[in-house]
């Protein structure tokens, strides 16, 4: 009996000329190309968004959707019935119906850190043009207006303190940048340890409202989740100091920007801004923003990974991800796995490699209503014996165990609840 080896992130694969993939949002020409080599079947549209990408979902229906910026909801996952796996060609995954996925077993996988380094670059972009005013200057050139004693009060950013919120690769990014501008370094995370700060070379706050009364910067760097929902609020904003700079290139959700619209006004503190809560998908739209209006506001078009560099590398992830499902039956970056099992026992069965021998163990579960949660079957040198490590959510009885060992290639059965082991 041959098998995949399955964990919790393994489908069963495919043959590649079986493989149809949507991509339904702007891509590195050279990621289509290397797709299509696999033998999968590709249709690429960049413009498809809203009902007209639930239209082409139904049509091409595809066993992968790639996306970047597009919102994918329940109802295109239910257009599909072989969509199995969704990749974000970024990082950030909240354009996605997480639950709708989990709920049809739909894997979401993205790209983490290949962006880091342009929305890094794009941050330090906003933060000195937030000290020089450099837009505003811009302007004013191209207005034919010269007013250099205006633009002549910058407070400069090298001895100054930089606060920087969220440590994941982005904010990495950011702090080494922030050591080559001589800026201090104070950070905040939740992972946050001293000694992975001492690592940094940077001082850990106790929590976000220390962080922002200290820094004359603030950079953020968060995913946009529940938990993260306007964590910069007016709390925030009201500790930090006048006359200092907020950059956001993370997600607009995890800023109450009404808070930030009206403080930052009273406090002169400057806003760059690459991320906006409402922002449209992608494409060219009309956006009408307060925020992004004000004077004090130096803003660009959520822009930060759109880098050449940045896009080759997100291809190149994209296409081991979408390699390693068709070759392999894996899903590498999946971000929708369960982190809190409802499992009760780990049943462990060594067996001989033959036809039968789980279905056998499986059939005894079912007639005692035992559910199994997950499993994995690792399999011995020579493919003469393998080894199903099965999490249950209950604990099979002694008559279960004793039935399936009526089998003779079961070579034994170990059940361990919790840490007590109670059968073998």
């Amino acid at each position: 009996m041959q098998h995949d080896t399955l964990d919790s992130n393994t489908c069963t694969s495919m043959p590649t000329e079986q493989i149809n993939i949507l991509l339904a949002d702007a891509f590195a020409p050279s990621g289509v190309d290397t797709l299509a080599s696999f033998g999968c079947n590709i249709s690429h549209d960049s413009s498809l968004q809203g009902d007209a990408l639930r239209i082409a979902i139904r049509e091409h229906n595809p066993a992968v959707l790639i996306v970047r910026s597009t919102v994918v909801t329940e109802e295109m996952m239910d257009a599909s019935e072989h969509l199995t796996v969704i990749i974000r060609a970024g990082a950030g995954y909240d354009t996605i119906d997480i639950q709708a996925a989990s709920a049809r077993g739909i894997y979401i996988a993205n790209c983490p850190g290949k962006n880091a380094i342009a929305v890094a670059e794009l941050t330090w972009g906003l933060i000195l043009s937030c000290d020089r005013k450099i837009p505003s200057q811009c302007a004013e050139l191209v207005s034919g207006r010269w007013d250099k004693k205006k633009y002549s009060k910058a407070n400069g950013l090298f001895g100054r303190t930089i606060g920087v919120v969220g440590i994941g690769g982005i904010g990495k990014e950011v702090i080494a940048r922030a050591h080559a501008f001589g800026m201090n370094v104070v950070a905040w995370s939740r992972s946050l340890t001293t000694e992975k700060a001492n690592e940094l070379g940077v001082t850990c706050a106790d929590n976000l409202l220390s962080l922002a009364a200290v820094s004359d910067v603030v950079s953020v760097h968060l995913a946009s989740t529940s938990e993260t929902d306007k964590i910069i609020n007016a709390d925030f904003f009201n500790e930090m100091k006048s006359g200092s700079i907020f950059v956001n290139t993370s997600r607009g959700k995890v800023v109450d920007e009404k808070a930030l619209h009206e403080i930052a006004g009273r406090k002169s503190i400057t806003v760059g801004l690459d991320v906006y809560e409402n922002e449209p998908s992608s494409g060219e739209k009309v956006f009408t923003s307060t925020l992004a209006g004000a004077p004090f506001v130096f803003g660009t078009h959520h822009i930060g990974a759109s880098t050449s560099q940045a896009q080759e590398a997100i291809a190149d992830e994209v296409v081991r991800v979408v390699a390693a499902f068709t070759q392999e039956g894996r899903v590498l970056n999946c971000v929708n796995l369960n982190t809190d099992s409802n499992a009760k026992a780990l049943l462990c069965v060594r067996h001989k490699n033959l036809p039968g021998v789980l279905a056998h163990v499986f059939d005894e579960l079912s007639l005692a209503h035992v559910n199994v949660e997950e499993m994995d079957n690792i399999m011995y040198s020579g493919n003469q014996a393998a080894c199903a490590r099965i999490q249950l959510d209950a604990l099979p009885s002694a008559s279960v165990i004793a039935a399936m060992k009526t089998n003779n290639n079961i070579l034994s059965i170990t059940v361990t609840s919790q840490n007590e082991e109670i059968q073998k």
